[in-house]
């Protein structure tokens, strides 16, 4: 665990978490002005995260119990799962899209329809029997981590928060997740907290983290478009450190699907018709754990893409090229 604060205007301390689990390092942002704290993501149910966050908490002479909201980017367990313990200790608010609403609040039909939609993808994706298993037995091994009930606030797009004495504004970025968003604070040097939508490393997985989204690929290059058209001076993600000029990160990650839109091409091209489990080892190779969802996801997304814009033809389970001189650069915006 590390404590840190920003040179923002508004007053940021950033708590990160171990994430052992998931995707590295995890950040929980404070904000505090007056009698009122609120978090921005909660971290996951896990033990070491309590004694992390109140440590983090401690150095800032808060206590959970301080805590009066909490503000989720999305519903991902590393975002989300430790928020129903730090509102059975508080009594805080937590907010979340509406989209996200139901899987963060525990919903057990909401997570039955979510379990039976991954089934009927990895049926789609044709993932072999092993995979399939190891993939099982470690999501079903991690179901803790989505923590205890919670029960939620939600908010649409463009709603403004007042939580920890900031004003929150919400931006809608759907891709990595359906209810994914932003949170816009500052009016005069503009920064957000934008969770997974850019990561200041990784590129954020399309088509596997989240299996409710609808054309993800589509979604997250329009999400992608709002990041550059808002021109954030900063923006603090859910992992590692804040991205300085996010919207020439937004366009490095568009610029990275281009390329990996081109390489599901020359599979096809190469290979002939292949379904998405096929396309995914031309990819990405063996993959283990959580990998064996977000590989075949994210060829999924692109094959998607391509299927949408009439490259691709999907028979069954395999797609096949149309044409082989596909204008890539013209599936996506220019931004």
């Amino acid at each position: 665990m590390s404590t840190d604060s920003s040179s923002s205007e508004t007053d940021v301390r950033r708590i990160q978490l171990g994430n052992t689990v998931f995707e590295g390092k995890n950040d929980v942002y404070v904000l505090h002005q007056g009698d009122r704290v609120a978090l921005v993501d909660a971290g996951i149910a896990l033990p070491e995260t309590r004694v992390e966050l109140e440590s983090g908490l401690r150095s800032l002479d808060l206590a959970l119990s301080d805590v009066d909201d909490v503000v989720l980017t999305h519903w991902h367990a590393d975002h989300a799962g430790f928020a129903g313990a730090i509102q059975a200790e508080s009594g805080a608010t937590v907010h979340v899209h509406a989209a996200d609403a139901d899987l963060v609040s525990g919903d057990e039909a909401a997570w039955e329809a979510y379990h039976a939609r991954e089934e009927r993808r990895f049926e789609e994706w044709q993932l072999p029997d092993e995979p399939r298993r190891e993939l099982r037995s470690f999501l079903d091994g991690h179901a803790d981590a989505r923590g205890e009930p919670v029960e939620v606030t939600p908010f649409e797009d463009g709603a403004r928060l007042r939580v920890g004495g900031v004003a929150l504004d919400v931006v809608h970025l759907p891709g990595h997740a359906a209810g994914l968003c932003g949170f816009a604070f500052d009016e005069e040097r503009p920064e957000a907290f934008v969770g997974d939508a850019i990561l200041p490393k990784y590129t954020p997985n399309v088509g596997g983290a989240d299996l409710r989204v609808d054309s993800p690929l589509d979604a997250y290059t329009a999400s992608l478009e709002r990041i550059v058209d808002a021109d954030w001076h900063r923006a603090w993600p859910g992992h590692r450190d804040p991205i300085d000029a996010p919207a020439d990160r937004a366009r490095t990650i568009l610029e990275h699907h281009r390329e990996r839109t081109r390489r599901v091409v020359a599979v096809l091209d190469d290979h002939g018709p292949c379904d998405v489990w096929t396309v995914s080892a031309h990819l990405f190779g063996a993959l283990e754990r959580i990998h064996i969802l977000h590989g075949p996801g994210e060829a999924w997304a692109h094959l998607d893409h391509l299927c949408r814009a009439g490259a691709v033809e999907r028979d069954g389970h395999r797609y096949r090229l149309v044409d082989s001189e596909v204008d890539v650069a013209s599936l996506f915006p220019v931004l």
